[in-house]
């Protein structure tokens, strides 16, 4: 079988890359949106990419969609993946949204989307607590009925962007006596109200990237329940299926790649090229044919989805794939570049701009972070493969 992308879908990419070379700095490498310094920038690419009606192609006119397909919308996330440009809210856009489209009301959808879909909101996900992590259904911060609100207590950690976030999707536990999947709740919160606060969380990579968001008598509208009451377990579930879905994976790993093999052709170790060296260009060879095993998971996904199918199973495969393939080739990146591949960006000696030392750390969590790699094949093989639970 032979995969090939549409004419229309061809000239979307020619149209795309040309944008992103106007946009992008000259010698852009890339950097995480979060940070201070990039976080102007960011913003700045959002309003312009929302213009133009780029972040979000596949979703419906009326919500402030172009009613594309969603392969046109892969194609988006896959350049701008591999040219490491900014600008998309992927908690909003790529996770929320869809997840209001299956299970939101059409007063929430009509509140939420819009703004969107214009780059004028910035989300973030509280789902893991400190005490709740790989096992999310253990949660405990709670939310109890006050009039028509909700007043939420507790603390979600890990959250990243709230320190940029205007709102945060939260599960709570609603009904503490029941099941732990049941009596969990998917509520929608204004970031700024009195009662909550953010705490930054500096990774060892010295990004600020992640924050602890804690809950003091913080009040929802009743109307921000998202599906039923006590059910939100399954909506948070839904969100999960399209936070793992990306090709992002495979397009960073490929970028990534192309730069690895391209030092590898312009460096020379003991009067031979690295290229030449048997045991670099097989390891290189491997990992090229794992991005593109990876880049067709994510294909498949996105045909799901175009058939208004949840992926879930094979979300999990994409995910699991996906991010300890980014592990391998930062792994791989250390070995070639040897103690040099230790410095990092701030230093003028670092081989590529220090993106590998970078790498290096940032993908330990890629495995951990929306579900650990053991939950992702515990999910293949119940859901997937039908195996009982051991």
């Amino acid at each position: 079988m032979e995969f090939k992308f549409t004419p229309e879908e061809e000239n979307f990419r020619t149209e795309l890359r040309a944008f992103l070379t106007q946009e992008l700095p000259y010698g852009w490498t890339g950097g995480m949106d979060e940070e201070e310094a990039n976080w102007e920038f960011t913003l700045e690419m959002r309003k312009k990419l929302a213009e133009k009606g780029w972040l979000t192609m596949a979703w419906p006119e009326e919500y402030g969609g172009q009613g594309a397909s969603h392969m046109m919308q892969l194609i988006f996330s896959e350049e701008m993946a591999y040219q490491r440009a900014p600008g998309r809210d992927q908690f909003g856009t790529k996770m929320l949204a869809p997840t209001l489209m299956i299970h939101g009301t059409e007063e929430q959808k009509r509140e939420y989307l819009p703004p969107i879909a214009r780059g004028e909101v910035q989300w973030c996900q509280g789902y893991s607590e400190p005490e709740s992590g790989s096992d999310l259904a253990s949660l405990q911060t709670r939310a109890v009925e006050d009039g028509d609100d909700f007043v939420i207590n507790g603390t979600k950690v890990w959250t990243s962007n709230a320190h940029h976030a205007d709102h945060i999707m939260v599960l709570t536990r609603t009904e503490p006596d029941a099941p732990k999947h049941r009596g969990i709740s998917f509520l929608l919160a204004d970031m700024k109200q009195p009662g909550i606060e953010v705490h930054p969380i500096i990774n060892m990579a010295e990004i600020h990237s992640f924050n602890m968001v804690t809950f003091e008598d913080a009040r929802v509208p009743k109307k921000n329940l998202v599906g039923e009451l006590n059910r939100g377990w399954y909506v948070g579930a839904t969100l999960l299926d399209f936070e793992r879905s990306g090709v992002e994976y495979s397009a960073g790993s490929k970028r990534t790649l192309e730069e690895l093999i391209q030092f590898c052709k312009d460096n020379s170790r003991n009067g031979r090229r690295l290229i030449d060296d048997p045991v670099i260009s097989r390891k290189l060879a491997d990992l090229s044919i794992q991005t593109e095993v990876s880049r067709l998971l994510s294909y498949n996904i996105t045909y799901m989805q175009s058939k208004d199918l949840v992926p879930n199973m094979e979300s999990s495969m994409g995910k699991s794939f996906g991010t300890e393939l980014q592990q391998k080739v930062a792994r791989a990146g250390m070995e070639i570049l040897g103690l040099y591949g230790q410095l990092g960006p701030d230093s003028k000696y670092a081989p590529l701009h220090g993106r590998i030392q970078q790498a290096y750390m940032t993908s330990i969590s890629g495995t951990i972070a929306a579900g650990t790699s053991e939950i992702q094949r515990n999910i293949i093989a119940t859901r997937g493969l039908g195996l009982p639970r051991g």
